[in-house]
């Protein structure tokens, strides 16, 4: 029998389709450039839209059809795809489909590859159950394994490099860094509460600048440009030049589309964070801060079970009256509702929750990363697949 290299001695392709503005690419990315540094694998990374990319990684070119960073060969993924031999693992991202004829290539190969889908995060129960179960295709002698991120040992993990914490811990303990950070924004070093904002449109938008607005304390809302700018800009009374906005006890201040790398470190820097989708929402979690999560619409509110799940999770350790009042925030969030009369004990339990996000953050290092835990699972493929 003709038998597979281990998984670190071999080649990878991993295709991902950005459907979902930079949450697909920014997932797909961070496992990318892990499987490289950490486990020296050789990582081809199939990209449609090098655009949407170049945002998150200003080191990208969006004109080139392969390139190299950080030790991951990019290459644009195009239609059709140009023959290439697939590598010994594809991993297929977040619901994208691989073209037919680089799948017809992988049935022809020997061996053929180990073929993953990686799903999207998911805190529900049957998560557990569907992780590692081979799915055969019906007609190719190539065999589809689920691969599936989560919070428990029975998952997949998340996507963890093995510097982030100790990266998060040093600059949230050194108050220099952090007033060099806000100044290469062109923000002033804090002297309010201070809020990042990454979020869909929402009709709670309205009502959350409303009570920020006339509240006891100084707000800063800090918002990288994206999908809830507009609504945030037509909210102020009167046009207001610049990228400080400012009305009662609110200021927003407008940035640019982040570099990952300093999205991260306005998630470590900042009091409370809205997040949304996936890759924001976990990196919101590694911060350990307090947060408020949005998470993607699905049909018949679907996503409203993804979100009661992890609430199970993370609320599970909280006192009961913290956990209702956590609860109830997010879930007005999720179905756009009002949140003002949620919102001064909202403020008023952040010396908790901030104690929480801490502990939720220890707890989830304790867990092997997804990248660890993948490199794992193709090992033991291959090595029942000898024998």
């Amino acid at each position: 029998m003709q038998r597979h290299p281990p998984a670190t001695s071999s080649q990878w392709d991993i295709f991902c389709s950005v459907i979902d503005n930079y949450g697909d690419i920014g997932v797909t990315w961070r496992l990318a450039s892990q499987l490289a540094a950490q486990y020296d694998i050789a990582v081809r990374l199939w990209v449609d839209d090098l655009q949407a990319f170049h945002h998150i990684r200003p080191e990208v070119d969006p004109t080139a059809a392969t390139q190299c960073l950080r030790g991951v060969e990019i290459r644009r993924w195009t239609i059709p795809l140009p023959p290439i031999e697939p590598g010994d693992v594809v991993i297929e991202a977040l619901a994208c489909n691989l073209p037919d004829a680089f799948i017809q290539a992988m049935a022809k190969k020997s061996p053929t590859p180990v073929w993953i889908n990686l799903e999207y995060l998911c805190a529900e129960n049957w998560v557990e159950g569907v992780h590692g179960l081979p799915s055969p295709h019906p007609r190719l002698p190539l065999t589809q394994y689920f691969f599936m991120p989560g919070y428990t040992t029975g998952s997949g993990g998340l996507t963890r490099e093995k510097a982030l914490y100790g990266e998060r811990e040093a600059f949230q303990n050194d108050a220099r860094a952090q007033s060099d950070f806000w100044a290469g924004l062109g923000i002033p070093d804090k002297d309010a509460l201070r809020i990042s904002l990454f979020s869909y449109e929402c009709r709670s938008l309205p009502d959350l600048l409303e009570v920020c607005s006339r509240g006891d304390r100084p707000i800063d809302l800090v918002l990288p440009r994206g999908r809830a700018t507009a609504q945030i800009t037509a909210w102020f009374a009167h046009p207001q030049a610049g990228d400080l906005l400012s009305r009662g006890r609110l200021r927003v201040f407008l940035l640019p589309m982040l570099a990952q790398d300093d999205y991260d470190r306005l998630l470590w820097a900042c009091d409370l964070n809205f997040v949304r989708g996936e890759d924001s929402f976990v990196r919101a979690q590694f911060a350990a801060r307090p947060m408020i999560w949005q998470a993607y619409r699905q049909e018949e509110n679907a996503h409203l079970d993804k979100l009661a799940a992890f609430l199970d999770l993370y609320c599970a350790r909280l006192s009961p009256e913290t956990a209702n009042l956590l609860r109830a925030v997010w879930q007005a969030w999720n179905r756009e509702e009002a949140l003002g009369a949620l919102w001064p004990d909202w403020i008023a339990a952040l010396p908790a929750l901030s104690e929480h996000a801490h502990a939720w953050a220890r707890r989830l290092a304790e867990q092997d990363d997804l990248a660890a835990n993948l490199v794992k699972f193709i090992d033991n493929l291959l090595e029942c697949r000898a024998f």
